[in-house]
């Protein structure tokens, strides 16, 4: 675990401000209008050393956009199709697939993410109340 500065304790506080696992974009423009000297290699940087200390976590989504959570417990996420919504899905972490794929493949397994992909009943009830059109 590196020290921690200044920087990282400002990216942190952005991250758990946000709370709904923002882009590096998003923290950077939080940052940026209260702290313009600090540079968006700088958030990058620090986003990356939280994320391996354990401090943060990284949700990996398909279209491969990097977002960040301040939950450090383990749980899945649903990503809307539609507004593009990321919401944490509480339900049992299944733990038993690390050691299912294990067996199956001979891999060791230290974690997985899941992230459900559809629409959010937001988006599902635009889609009702206007004719089927959102």
């Amino acid at each position: 675990m590196k020290r921690h500065t200044v920087q990282r304790q400002i990216v942190l506080n952005a991250l758990k401000n946000l709370c709904k696992h923002p882009s590096i974009e998003e923290i950077y423009a939080v940052i940026h209008g209260e702290h313009p000297s600090i540079s968006k290699t700088t958030v990058y940087r620090n986003l990356r050393q939280l994320t391996a200390d354990g401090l943060i976590r990284q949700v990996l989504l398909p279209d491969g956009l990097e977002r960040y959570d301040g939950q450090i417990y383990r749980h899945y996420h649903f990503r809307c199709k539609n507004c593009g919504v990321i919401f944490d899905v509480e339900i049992e972490y299944l733990s038993s697939i690390n050691n299912e794929v294990m067996i199956k493949y001979g891999f060791h397994v230290d974690d997985h993410d899941v992230v459900f992909l559809g629409i959010c009943l937001n988006c599902s009830d635009k889609k009702n109340i206007y004719g089927g059109k959102a």
